[in-house]
């Protein structure tokens, strides 16, 4: 494959621009394209451009694609089929909720496939509060959001027919055409399974003018002056009494609990208000968390991109409460379909999500770590299991019980607004059952407690499951032990040392073992797929984030574990396919990165650099954490190396252009990197301030030479929690060469179960 380079993937359009003054709001560094040119065979992101307010319960992207196709957009395309107001967390995971607006000019057509209009990146503008489009035709359209709503506004082209189409899609829908001729209002039931029989998002939409005419379809049957339609698959189509220079405005809230909810999210927060309103509210939303973190210091393209990904981590999980009438929360519960009072956040894969998303909403936005640890409880209540991946309710994707270490991390960093009894009852409840799929709760958990270890081939995936499933149990001892359970603590630390049971001495990997205790043969540490999720063994035997210690050990010491992982650089990109019969995505894109086995664009390995601090060679690890942020991460349509994946992809980027990482959720420090800016300030909710200011940084200077924390002289490879919220400045010292005394002594080293 050809060799990703920044200079390669980066866009026409950003380079057109290159050098230019961006405004201080951090909203105008912004290209919410970044990452969109994907495809099934190979991701660059696997993104689509949200309009939306961080978080938001609903997101509206411009739709390239078919209905109901999960690769809804793509940078290469160069038709729009429509306005998609969208809860997508993934396309492999898909959507559900969803419809669209799309202006016709000219001939009417209503399908998907024969509406689209054609236009060009140099008419098109995307940032997260707002999207205008003029298309080839001379219509343009503008979109701008709330968290519930949404506003358009339409200027369509001169002399020709003007119609809206408003596309409830396949799936069960329903469109009516309000009597004033004001109104369309609708529901729909389309989703990717696992929610409950009851499950619909209902939506109004308000035009600023009469409809003089229109009709709906049902099941591809359109009826001209028909103002209700009920079916499989349902659309509506009105012409607006709008005249050439004037603006049709189309206002739309929607709501998972009831028509008369979603007129009220509708009155609450879109009605009377004007489109540039709404545009400069979510952009002040933007602004003020992303105002959180500051970096200085860098280039263009760095600041570009480093609020590019800041903005997709914000996305999701996305909230999926309202408020009634009293401004109380509520929410449509995706589980077992009633409404309750309280918090509800869907749309996030665990798996992914675990490793840097929630630990930096813990640290940046607690707040928002709050309600989300209060949401997980009640799908545990409602369902009997906590969420692992939830869109909108339990999925089939993924492996380990990340949740665990989700509500572990937040807990231990002082965010306790869960009750802890029930909380330590669902953690153990997850180890030791499985739900309604095999990613829910523990697959093989009674081999796994019986044996140590999860076997192959009885269960797919197996090594990569008892790897996860001994952090999770780290994770719950570390939860028990704070609330004073020491027996359940004691019990979960001796299955959190499982690992070992998988790894062999003799080769210095991780590998499959059957229920007889031998291991799988052959064995080759290039081969994806068996009792590996998305990756080999290369990628696999670095996820003992609890315990790097430990792992250090069965490779035969620090020297000989800094050797594999040197290795990881510099061994051919070669690959067998496995199990998966074929080139997945996730390999392609490891063999484009020519990284020797080094695959960024998956989860897995994404901690791997930062182990180098755990054996006293932090200079290695600021080498190559330089390179991967250099390499793999630009702010064009090709800007990420694989899925960016609800965030995480981002997040790691976030973090370790910050100059640190989380590399055991659960445990309160953070390991260090080597910073991409000469500063970066982090605004504390609590009203303080940390600072890393990285003197002397550049391109060259990738190495921390010294450092001071406060003042004071600082060697440690790690911060600790309570030293960042408790406000201060690292200062570093950056230079072109390593430091190779510098965070040597076993007290620099970040945390391990079995450091002494």
């Amino acid at each position: 494959m050809k060799r990703i380079t920044v200079a390669a993937l980066l866009t026409p359009l950003l380079l057109g621009v290159a050098g230019r003054a961006f405004a201080q709001e951090p909203i105008s560094y912004v290209n919410t394209l970044m990452g969109t040119e994907s495809t099934y065979q190979f991701s660059y992101g696997n993104t689509y451009p949200a309009v939306a307010v961080p978080w938001g319960m609903n997101f509206w992207s411009p739709q390239t694609g078919e209905n109901r196709s999960g690769w809804m957009y793509s940078y290469a395309d160069k038709e729009i089929r429509g306005f998609r107001q969208t809860h997508q967390p993934s396309p492999w995971i898909n959507d559900y909720g969803t419809f669209s607006i799309m202006p016709v000019s000219g001939e009417l057509k209503l399908s998907d496939k024969e509406r689209g209009a054609a236009y060009s990146h140099s008419n098109l503008k995307a940032q997260p509060n707002y999207f205008k489009v003029t298309f080839d035709n001379g219509t343009s359209t503008e979109m701008t959001a709330t968290t519930r709503g949404a506003i358009f506004r339409i200027r369509f082209a001169p002399n020709q027919k003007r119609y809206l189409v408003v596309d409830a899609y396949d799936g069960g829908s329903g469109v009516t055409i309000s009597k004033d001729r004001k109104r369309i209002t609708g529901y729909v039931r389309n989703n990717s399974g696992d929610v409950p029989a009851n499950f619909a998002n209902y939506f109004t939409i308000e035009l600023n003018k009469p409809i003089v005419s229109g009709g709906t379809s049902t099941d591809n049957v359109a009826t001209e002056g028909k103002m209700e339609a009920e079916g499989k698959k349902t659309l509506a189509y009105v012409v607006p009494d709008v005249k050439d220079g004037e603006e049709l405005i189309v206002r739309v809230a929607s709501s998972f609990i009831s028509p008369e909810q979603a007129q009220r999210n509708f009155d609450r927060e879109v009605a009377g208000k004007s489109f540039d309103s709404i545009k400069a509210e979510a952009a002040k939303e933007w602004n003020t968390y992303m105002n959180r973190i500051k970096v200085e210091g860098g280039t263009d393209e760095q600041l570009r991109t480093f609020y590019s990904c800041l903005y997709r981590v914000l996305l999701f999980p996305r909230q999926f409460f309202e408020f009634d009438k009293g401004n109380k929360p509520i929410y449509y519960s995706p589980y077992d379909g009633k409404v309750h009072s309280g918090y509800m956040y869907t749309d996030n894969g665990f798996w992914d999500t675990f490793r840097a998303v929630h630990p930096l909403f813990t640290l940046v936005y607690p707040e928002v770590s709050v309600k989300i640890t209060q949401s997980i409880i009640n799908a545990y209540n409602e369902s009997g299991f906590l969420p692992e991946w939830a869109s909108p309710g339990h999925r089939g994707c993924m492996i380990g019980n990340n949740s665990i270490s989700i509500l572990t991390d937040a807990w231990m960093k002082g965010i306790r607004t869960i009750d802890a009894k029930k909380t330590l009852e669902a953690m153990i409840h997850q180890t030791k059952f499985q739900g309604p799929h095999s990613s829910v709760g523990r697959n093989g958990a009674d081999a796994y407690f019986k044996l140590g270890y999860v076997p192959y081939p009885d269960f797919n995936e197996s090594t990569a499951k008892t790897l996860e499933y001994a952090y999770a149990d780290w994770c719950l001892s570390q939860f028990a032990g704070s609330i004073g359970r020491k027996d359940v603590q004691r019990e979960y630390q001796k299955y959190a040392y499982n690992y070992k049971n998988v790894f062999d001495t003799s080769v210095g990997f991780v590998r499959g073992k059957d229920k007889n205790g031998k291991w799988i043969e052959p064995f080759d540490a290039v081969e994806w797929g068996g009792p590996f999720t998305e990756g080999s063994s290369w990628h696999w035997t670095w996820s003992v984030m609890h315990n790097p210690e430990g792992l250090a050990q069965l490779f035969g010491g620090h020297k000989a574990m800094g050797k594999r992982l040197d290795s990881l650089f510099t061994a051919p990109n070669t690959y067998k396919v496995g199990t998966y019969g074929f080139v997945i995505h996730e390999i392609a894109e490891m063999v484009a990165l020519n990284m020797g086995q080094y695959a960024h664009g998956n989860q897995p390995i994404q901690h791997a650099i930062y182990l180098y601090n755990h054996i006293g060679e932090p200079w290695k690890a600021q080498y190559h954490l330089r390179n991967v942020m250099n390499r793999l991460y630009n702010s064009g349509s090709k800007g990420y190396c694989g899925d960016e994946d609800n965030g995480q992809t981002s997040a790691w980027y976030v973090f370790s252009a910050m100059g640190f990482y989380p590399v055991c959720p659960g445990k309160p420090e953070y390991v260090l990197g080597s910073p991409l800016f000469k500063k970066a300030t982090i605004s504390l909710p609590n009203g303080k301030k940390f600072t890393i200011d990285a003197q002397g940084n550049d391109a060259k200077n990738v190495y921390i030479d010294n450092a001071q924390l406060s003042g004071k002289p600082f060697t440690r490879n790690f911060l600790t929690h309570k030293e960042i919220v408790g406000g201060g400045t690292l200062k570093l010292k950056m230079a072109d060469k390593p430091n190779t005394s510098r965070g040597t002594k076993n007290s620099d080293l970040p945390y391990s179960m079995d450091k002494k």
